[in-house]
Protein backbone atom coordinates (compact mmCIF):
# COMPACT_ATOMS: atom_id res chain seq x y z
CA UNK A 1 0.00 0.00 0.00
CA UNK A 2 1.43 3.92 -1.09
CA UNK A 3 2.22 6.05 1.68
CA UNK A 4 -0.22 8.78 1.72
CA UNK A 5 1.43 12.06 1.14
CA UNK A 6 2.17 14.45 3.75
CA UNK A 7 -0.29 17.33 4.37
CA UNK A 8 1.51 20.77 2.77
CA UNK A 9 4.71 18.79 2.28
CA UNK A 10 6.07 22.16 0.31
CA UNK A 11 4.25 24.62 2.44
CA UNK A 12 5.38 23.72 5.80
CA UNK A 13 8.40 24.21 7.68
CA UNK A 14 9.63 22.54 11.19
CA UNK A 15 11.70 25.05 13.27
CA UNK A 16 13.73 23.46 16.04
CA UNK A 17 15.61 25.64 18.97
CA UNK A 18 18.82 23.34 20.55
CA UNK A 19 21.45 23.43 22.21
CA UNK A 20 22.29 19.47 21.33
CA UNK A 21 22.40 16.44 18.96
CA UNK A 22 18.90 16.03 17.71
CA UNK A 23 18.56 12.38 18.55
CA UNK A 24 14.77 12.65 19.59
CA UNK A 25 14.20 13.36 15.58
CA UNK A 26 14.47 9.54 15.66
CA UNK A 27 11.13 9.02 17.16
CA UNK A 28 9.74 11.37 14.86
CA UNK A 29 11.08 10.30 11.41
CA UNK A 30 7.77 8.22 10.43
CA UNK A 31 5.91 12.18 10.74
CA UNK A 32 8.85 14.52 9.92
CA UNK A 33 10.89 13.07 7.34
CA UNK A 34 9.13 14.80 4.23
CA UNK A 35 9.27 18.44 5.64
CA UNK A 36 11.95 20.43 5.70
CA UNK A 37 13.88 21.86 9.05
CA UNK A 38 15.01 24.80 10.26
CA UNK A 39 17.44 24.31 13.50
CA UNK A 40 18.47 27.24 15.62
CA UNK A 41 21.39 26.82 17.28
CA UNK A 42 21.68 28.12 20.27
CA UNK A 43 24.56 29.03 22.75
CA UNK A 44 28.41 27.99 21.56
CA UNK A 45 28.38 28.44 17.75
CA UNK A 46 31.71 26.65 17.89
CA UNK A 47 29.34 23.62 19.22
CA UNK A 48 28.57 20.70 16.16
CA UNK A 49 25.61 19.90 16.81
CA UNK A 50 24.53 16.25 15.33
CA UNK A 51 21.39 15.75 12.90
CA UNK A 52 20.20 12.26 12.05
CA UNK A 53 21.15 11.03 8.79
CA UNK A 54 18.39 11.77 5.86
CA UNK A 55 16.12 15.06 7.03
CA UNK A 56 16.33 17.76 5.26
CA UNK A 57 17.46 20.69 7.20
CA UNK A 58 19.01 24.04 7.19
CA UNK A 59 20.89 24.59 10.69
CA UNK A 60 21.66 28.42 11.83
CA UNK A 61 23.69 29.08 14.40
CA UNK A 62 24.95 33.21 16.57
CA UNK A 63 27.24 33.75 13.85
CA UNK A 64 24.96 33.20 11.34
CA UNK A 65 22.30 34.81 12.35
CA UNK A 66 24.80 38.22 13.34
CA UNK A 67 25.82 37.63 9.31
CA UNK A 68 22.45 37.75 7.78
CA UNK A 69 20.84 40.06 10.37
CA UNK A 70 23.63 42.62 11.27
CA UNK A 71 22.70 44.90 13.69
CA UNK A 72 19.50 43.86 13.70
CA UNK A 73 20.66 40.43 15.55
CA UNK A 74 20.29 42.17 19.11
CA UNK A 75 16.42 41.54 18.89
CA UNK A 76 16.96 37.65 18.40
CA UNK A 77 17.25 36.09 22.06
CA UNK A 78 20.38 34.52 23.01
CA UNK A 79 21.00 31.45 25.64
CA UNK A 80 17.22 31.02 25.85
CA UNK A 81 14.87 29.10 23.51
CA UNK A 82 13.27 32.29 22.25
CA UNK A 83 16.04 32.35 19.17
CA UNK A 84 13.59 29.67 17.84
CA UNK A 85 11.80 32.78 16.32
CA UNK A 86 14.93 33.40 14.00
CA UNK A 87 13.66 30.65 12.47
CA UNK A 88 10.28 31.70 11.37
CA UNK A 89 11.81 34.56 9.76
CA UNK A 90 14.30 33.13 7.47
CA UNK A 91 11.72 30.31 6.63
CA UNK A 92 9.56 31.07 3.06
CA UNK A 93 6.96 28.63 3.70
CA UNK A 94 3.20 29.48 4.70
CA UNK A 95 2.91 27.50 7.71
CA UNK A 96 5.25 26.90 10.13
CA UNK A 97 5.45 24.13 13.20
CA UNK A 98 7.75 24.25 16.14
CA UNK A 99 8.83 21.73 18.67
CA UNK A 100 11.62 21.40 21.41
CA UNK A 101 13.71 18.61 21.39
CA UNK A 102 12.24 17.18 24.53
CA UNK A 103 9.32 16.26 23.24
CA UNK A 104 8.40 12.51 22.01
CA UNK A 105 5.63 11.15 19.83
CA UNK A 106 2.74 10.27 22.48
CA UNK A 107 0.29 8.08 22.24
CA UNK A 108 -3.59 8.23 21.88
CA UNK A 109 -5.82 5.62 24.06
CA UNK A 110 -5.81 3.02 22.02
CA UNK A 111 -2.16 2.94 21.88
CA UNK A 112 -1.32 4.02 18.49
CA UNK A 113 1.17 7.08 18.00
CA UNK A 114 -0.34 10.62 17.55
CA UNK A 115 0.72 12.57 14.32
CA UNK A 116 1.32 15.81 16.19
CA UNK A 117 1.89 17.53 12.69
CA UNK A 118 -1.38 16.14 10.99
CA UNK A 119 -3.85 17.44 13.62
CA UNK A 120 -1.89 20.68 13.75
CA UNK A 121 -2.37 20.83 9.95
CA UNK A 122 -5.89 19.94 9.94
CA UNK A 123 -6.33 22.69 13.46
CA UNK A 124 -5.01 24.99 10.75
CA UNK A 125 -7.20 24.78 7.35
CA UNK A 126 -10.13 24.20 9.21
CA UNK A 127 -11.89 27.58 10.52
CA UNK A 128 -12.33 29.07 14.01
CA UNK A 129 -15.22 30.45 15.71
CA UNK A 130 -13.94 33.43 18.04
CA UNK A 131 -16.93 35.23 18.26
CA UNK A 132 -19.23 33.09 19.54
CA UNK A 133 -18.50 29.82 21.30
CA UNK A 134 -19.56 26.15 20.26
CA UNK A 135 -20.95 24.31 23.39
CA UNK A 136 -19.60 21.56 21.23
CA UNK A 137 -15.77 22.37 20.78
CA UNK A 138 -15.06 22.17 17.45
CA UNK A 139 -18.21 22.24 14.96
CA UNK A 140 -16.07 21.87 11.89
CA UNK A 141 -15.06 18.70 13.31
CA UNK A 142 -16.35 15.25 11.63
CA UNK A 143 -18.95 14.07 14.01
CA UNK A 144 -19.61 17.70 15.53
CA UNK A 145 -21.66 20.71 14.24
CA UNK A 146 -22.77 23.95 15.78
CA UNK A 147 -25.63 23.65 18.30
CA UNK A 148 -29.03 24.71 18.47
CA UNK A 149 -29.23 29.01 18.83
CA UNK A 150 -25.60 29.28 17.01
CA UNK A 151 -26.66 32.07 14.79
CA UNK A 152 -26.19 30.67 11.50
CA UNK A 153 -24.28 34.13 9.89
CA UNK A 154 -21.50 32.85 12.11
CA UNK A 155 -21.07 29.62 11.23
CA UNK A 156 -18.50 30.34 8.38
CA UNK A 157 -16.06 31.15 11.16
CA UNK A 158 -12.55 32.94 11.14
CA UNK A 159 -9.40 31.91 9.43
CA UNK A 160 -7.30 30.31 12.17
CA UNK A 161 -3.64 31.90 12.15
CA UNK A 162 -2.29 29.40 15.91
CA UNK A 163 -2.75 25.69 16.61
CA UNK A 164 -1.86 25.46 19.92
CA UNK A 165 -1.23 22.10 21.04
CA UNK A 166 -0.53 20.31 24.30
CA UNK A 167 1.44 17.86 26.61
CA UNK A 168 1.27 14.64 28.67
CA UNK A 169 3.98 13.19 31.24
CA UNK A 170 5.35 16.82 32.30
CA UNK A 171 3.38 19.64 32.34
CA UNK A 172 4.40 23.22 31.65
CA UNK A 173 4.11 24.76 35.14
CA UNK A 174 5.65 27.30 36.27
CA UNK A 175 9.08 27.06 39.07
CA UNK A 176 6.71 27.44 41.83
CA UNK A 177 4.19 25.12 40.93
CA UNK A 178 6.77 22.50 39.76
CA UNK A 179 8.23 22.97 43.76
CA UNK A 180 5.03 22.51 44.96
CA UNK A 181 4.16 19.41 42.74
CA UNK A 182 7.43 17.92 41.46
CA UNK A 183 6.00 14.54 40.84
CA UNK A 184 2.84 15.74 39.14
CA UNK A 185 2.23 13.95 35.90
CA UNK A 186 -0.12 14.74 33.01
CA UNK A 187 -1.76 11.87 32.07
CA UNK A 188 -5.58 13.25 31.02
CA UNK A 189 -6.20 12.81 27.27
CA UNK A 190 -8.75 15.05 25.96
CA UNK A 191 -9.87 14.27 23.01
CA UNK A 192 -11.33 18.16 22.11
CA UNK A 193 -9.95 21.13 20.13
CA UNK A 194 -11.60 24.65 21.29
CA UNK A 195 -11.39 28.31 19.76
CA UNK A 196 -10.37 30.59 22.24
CA UNK A 197 -12.57 33.61 22.06
CA UNK A 198 -12.31 37.00 20.99
CA UNK A 199 -11.26 38.87 24.34
CA UNK A 200 -9.12 36.24 26.51
CA UNK A 201 -5.88 35.83 26.63
CA UNK A 202 -4.00 32.57 26.94
CA UNK A 203 -0.69 31.46 28.03
CA UNK A 204 0.58 30.20 24.99
CA UNK A 205 3.36 27.65 25.23
CA UNK A 206 6.03 26.98 22.21
CA UNK A 207 6.88 23.70 22.29
CA UNK A 208 4.27 21.88 20.09
CA UNK A 209 2.67 25.18 18.63
CA UNK A 210 1.46 25.59 15.08
CA UNK A 211 1.01 29.03 12.80
CA UNK A 212 0.28 30.10 9.33
CA UNK A 213 2.95 32.16 9.08
CA UNK A 214 1.06 34.31 6.06
CA UNK A 215 -1.47 35.15 8.74
CA UNK A 216 0.46 36.00 11.40
CA UNK A 217 4.07 35.62 11.13
CA UNK A 218 5.23 38.97 12.00
CA UNK A 219 3.81 38.90 15.24
CA UNK A 220 5.46 35.70 16.53
CA UNK A 221 8.50 37.03 18.15
CA UNK A 222 9.24 35.65 21.26
CA UNK A 223 11.10 38.59 22.73
CA UNK A 224 13.81 39.61 24.59
CA UNK A 225 15.17 36.63 27.14
CA UNK A 226 18.05 35.10 28.32
CA UNK A 227 21.55 35.98 28.35
CA UNK A 228 22.04 39.74 29.61
CA UNK A 229 18.44 40.09 30.09
CA UNK A 230 16.60 40.22 33.37
CA UNK A 231 14.01 37.45 32.79
CA UNK A 232 13.61 33.95 31.04
CA UNK A 233 10.58 31.34 29.80
CA UNK A 234 8.14 34.06 29.33
CA UNK A 235 8.94 34.56 25.62
CA UNK A 236 6.20 31.91 24.16
CA UNK A 237 3.68 33.78 26.29
CA UNK A 238 5.22 36.83 24.87
CA UNK A 239 4.39 36.04 21.84
CA UNK A 240 1.24 34.78 22.73
CA UNK A 241 -0.30 37.74 24.37
CA UNK A 242 0.62 39.85 21.67
CA UNK A 243 -0.50 37.59 18.70
CA UNK A 244 -3.79 37.10 20.44
CA UNK A 245 -4.26 40.78 20.46
CA UNK A 246 -3.68 40.83 17.12
CA UNK A 247 -5.48 38.09 16.17
CA UNK A 248 -8.75 39.79 17.56
CA UNK A 249 -8.31 43.39 16.03
CA UNK A 250 -8.10 41.30 12.77
CA UNK A 251 -10.52 39.01 12.85
CA UNK A 252 -8.24 35.88 13.29
CA UNK A 253 -8.75 32.54 15.40
CA UNK A 254 -6.35 30.32 17.59
CA UNK A 255 -7.69 27.13 18.66
CA UNK A 256 -5.82 25.34 21.10
CA UNK A 257 -5.94 21.24 22.09
CA UNK A 258 -5.09 18.68 20.20
CA UNK A 259 -2.50 17.55 19.41
CA UNK A 260 -0.62 15.95 22.38
CA UNK A 261 3.20 15.20 22.87
CA UNK A 262 5.27 13.59 25.12
CA UNK A 263 7.26 16.06 27.35
CA UNK A 264 9.85 13.98 28.45
CA UNK A 265 11.88 16.43 30.95
CA UNK A 266 10.83 18.59 33.64
CA UNK A 267 13.16 21.62 33.71
CA UNK A 268 15.14 22.45 36.72
CA UNK A 269 12.58 24.43 39.27
CA UNK A 270 15.47 26.68 41.27
CA UNK A 271 16.65 27.50 37.80
CA UNK A 272 13.11 28.62 36.07
CA UNK A 273 12.76 30.34 39.46
CA UNK A 274 15.99 32.72 38.65
CA UNK A 275 14.65 32.83 35.00
CA UNK A 276 10.55 33.44 36.12
CA UNK A 277 10.86 35.35 39.24
CA UNK A 278 10.57 38.53 38.10
CA UNK A 279 7.70 37.89 35.21
CA UNK A 280 5.78 35.82 37.98
CA UNK A 281 5.34 39.77 39.51
CA UNK A 282 5.42 41.65 36.54
CA UNK A 283 2.80 39.87 34.53
CA UNK A 284 0.15 41.03 37.17
CA UNK A 285 0.67 44.29 35.43
CA UNK A 286 1.83 42.97 31.69
CA UNK A 287 -1.90 41.01 31.53
CA UNK A 288 -4.20 43.74 32.57
CA UNK A 289 -2.28 45.70 30.01
CA UNK A 290 -3.30 43.57 27.16
CA UNK A 291 -6.71 42.82 28.58
CA UNK A 292 -7.30 47.01 27.89
CA UNK A 293 -5.07 47.45 24.92
CA UNK A 294 -6.74 48.66 21.92
CA UNK A 295 -5.30 49.12 18.15
CA UNK A 296 -6.98 51.71 16.20
CA UNK A 297 -8.69 50.49 13.12
CA UNK A 298 -5.85 52.39 10.54
CA UNK A 299 -4.07 49.14 11.56
CA UNK A 300 -4.65 46.76 9.31
CA UNK A 301 -1.99 44.33 9.00
CA UNK A 302 -0.07 42.17 11.16
CA UNK A 303 3.09 44.41 11.21
CA UNK A 304 1.29 47.91 11.82
CA UNK A 305 -0.76 46.46 14.52
CA UNK A 306 2.92 44.97 16.03
CA UNK A 307 4.65 48.33 15.99
CA UNK A 308 1.18 50.32 17.61
CA UNK A 309 1.84 47.27 20.26
CA UNK A 310 5.30 48.13 20.41
CA UNK A 311 4.49 51.81 21.04
CA UNK A 312 1.97 51.10 23.55
CA UNK A 313 4.34 49.21 25.73
CA UNK A 314 7.06 51.61 25.73
CA UNK A 315 4.59 53.72 27.09
CA UNK A 316 2.75 51.84 29.42
CA UNK A 317 4.86 49.32 30.67
CA UNK A 318 8.33 50.91 31.04
CA UNK A 319 7.71 52.49 34.36
CA UNK A 320 7.85 48.52 35.78
CA UNK A 321 11.39 48.14 34.26
CA UNK A 322 13.96 49.60 31.70
CA UNK A 323 13.96 46.08 30.38
CA UNK A 324 10.44 47.17 28.77
CA UNK A 325 11.36 50.15 27.00
CA UNK A 326 14.27 47.89 25.71
CA UNK A 327 11.89 45.32 24.68
CA UNK A 328 9.49 47.97 22.99
CA UNK A 329 12.45 48.95 21.01
CA UNK A 330 13.64 44.90 19.77
CA UNK A 331 9.80 44.75 18.91
CA UNK A 332 10.53 47.74 16.31
CA UNK A 333 13.61 46.04 15.25
CA UNK A 334 12.25 42.59 14.86
CA UNK A 335 9.40 43.93 12.57
CA UNK A 336 12.07 46.12 10.38
CA UNK A 337 14.52 42.95 10.13
CA UNK A 338 11.12 40.89 9.03
CA UNK A 339 10.50 43.19 6.32
CA UNK A 340 13.72 43.06 5.02
CA UNK A 341 14.19 39.10 4.74
CA UNK A 342 10.27 39.27 3.94
CA UNK A 343 9.74 41.70 1.46
CA UNK A 344 6.32 42.26 -0.09
CA UNK A 345 4.68 45.01 -2.34
CA UNK A 346 5.19 48.11 -0.55
CA UNK A 347 8.75 46.83 1.09
CA UNK A 348 10.04 45.45 -1.90
CA UNK A 349 9.00 48.61 -4.04
CA UNK A 350 11.48 50.62 -1.27
CA UNK A 351 14.27 48.26 -1.00
CA UNK A 352 14.26 48.06 -5.59
CA UNK A 353 14.90 51.97 -4.37
CA UNK A 354 17.37 51.35 -1.93
CA UNK A 355 19.12 48.72 -3.94
CA UNK A 356 19.40 51.30 -6.83
CA UNK A 357 20.77 54.06 -4.94
CA UNK A 358 23.48 51.64 -3.97
CA UNK A 359 24.82 51.15 -6.81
Amino acid sequence: MATPTPLLKDELDIVIPTIRNLDFLEMWRPFFQSYHLIIVQDGDPSKTIHVPEGFDYELYNRNDINRILGPKASCISFKDSACRCFGYMVSKKKYIYTIDDDCFVAKDPSGKDINALEQHIKNLLCPSTPHFFNTLYDPYREGADFVRGYPFSMREGAATAVSHGLWLNIPDYDAPTQLVKPRERNTRYVDAVMTIPKGTLFPMCGMNLAFNRELIGPAMYFGLMGDGQPIGRYDDMWAGWCTKVICDHLGLGIKTGLPYIWHSKASNPFVNLKKEYKGIYWQEEIIPFFQAVTLPKECTTVQQCYIELAKQVKEKLSNIDPYFTKLAEAMATWIEAWDELNPTGENLAKLSISNDKAK
